[in-house]
C-alpha cells in the first residue's frame, strides 16, 4: 500500500523541479496528481508519462482567480474530488533591495504571496468537502532569516509562511493539516538558470557554486528535489498527522550556523 492510496493531490509548479518530483513520489505513493503549471509541453508530458489513470495536466498561472477554479473544476470531474494541495509553484530572482524595480517587487509577490493564497483560498473548500486533508506550501530558508539579494524573494516567502500558520489555525476544524517546507539551496533550474540556457552547459553553473556551498553548508552540497519530494510527501500523509501550522527547514544545515574550519 502507498502512503496517499486514495488521495488526489494538486501540485503548482508540476512541470520541472520540486513540483515535478513532487508528482512522480505522489503518484508513486498511490495518489492521483493534478499537475498544474505554465509549461505546457513539459507539463502534459509529465502527465503522458505518468498515465491518464494517475495524473492529469491543466494550465495554471497562479496570479489568476480564473485559472485556479478551471483547474479544481477539471480535477474534480476528472477524479471527483480534492483532498490535497502543494503550493509549490514560485519564482526566484537576485537584486539588490534599494535597486530592485517595483513590477520585479509586485511579480514575485504576485506568484509567490498572492498564488499560494488564492491556492489555500480556493481549494480549502473542496478539501473540506472530502472530509479533510492536507496542504503544504512552499516557503523557503530565507522565510526564517535574512539573505542579500533576494529582499523581493525573502518577503513573499515570510508572507507564505504567515499565510500557513494563520491558514492551520483557521482550518484545524475543517480536517485540514497546513505545513511549510523551507528548503535552502536546491539543484533546479530555478537556482541554475544555465539549465534554461540551450546553449549553456548547466554543469558549469552547478560547479560555479560547489565550492561556495561546501563552505556554507554543513552536509557540503546542495539539495536534490527527491529529498525535498519526500518531506512533502511526509507533510502530506499520516505519518504527519499531530503537525500543523509548521515550518519545516531542510537546507543541509545552512541554518544552523557557519562552520569556520
Amino acid at each position: 500500500m502507498g502512503k496517499l492510496d486514495g488521495r488526489v493531490v494538486l501540485v503548482t509548479g508540476a512541470a520541472r523541479g520540486q513540483g515535478e518530483q513532487e508528482a512522480r513520489l505522489f503518484v508513486a505513493e498511490g495518489a492521483r496528481v493534478v499537475l498544474t503549471d505554465v509549461l505546457d509541453d513539459q507539463g502534459g508530458a509529465l502527465a503522458k508519462e505518468l498515465g491518464d489513470d494517475n495524473a492529469l495536466y491543466r494550465r495554471l498561472d497562479v496570479r489568476r482567480e480564473d485559472d485556479w477554479t478551471a483547474a479544481v473544476a477539471a480535477a474534480k470531474e476528472r477524479f471527483g474530488k480534492i483532498d490535497g494541495l502543494v503550493n509549490n509553484a514560485g519564482i526566484l530572482r537576485f537584486n539588490e533591495l534599494t535597486a530592485t524595480p517595483l513590477e520585479e517587487f509586485q511579480l514575485i509577490t504576485q506568484i509567490n504571496q498572492v498564488g499560494a493564497f488564492l491556492g489555500i483560498r480556493t481549494v480549502a473548500p473542496e478539501i473540506e468537502a472530502a472530509g479533510g486533508g492536507t496542504i503544504v506550501n512552499t516557503a523557503s530558508y530565507t522565510a526564517v532569516t535574512g539573505m542579500a539579494y533576494v529582499g523581493a524573494y525573502a518577503a513573499s516567502k515570510h508572507a507564505v509562511l504567515g499565510l500557513t500558520r494563520v491558514a492551520a489555525v483557521e482550518l484545524a476544524s475543517k480536517g485540514i493539516r497546513v505545513n511549510a517546507l523551507c528548503p535552502g539551496a536546491i539543484d533546479t533550474p530555478m537556482t541554475n538558470p544555465a539549465a534554461l540556457d540551450p546553449d549553456a552547459d548547466p554543469r558549469a553553473g552547478r560547479e560555479a557554486m560547489a565550492g561556495l556551498y561546501r563552505k556554507l553548508i554543513p552536509l557540503g552540497r546542495a539539495g536534490e528535489p527527491e529529498e525535498v519530494a519526500r518531506l512533502a510527501l511526509f507533510l502530506s500523509c499520516a505519518d504527519s498527522s499531530y503537525i500543523t501550522g509548521q515550518p519545516f527547514v531542510i537546507d543541509g544545515g545552512w541554518l544552523a550556523g557557519v562552520n569556520l574550519s
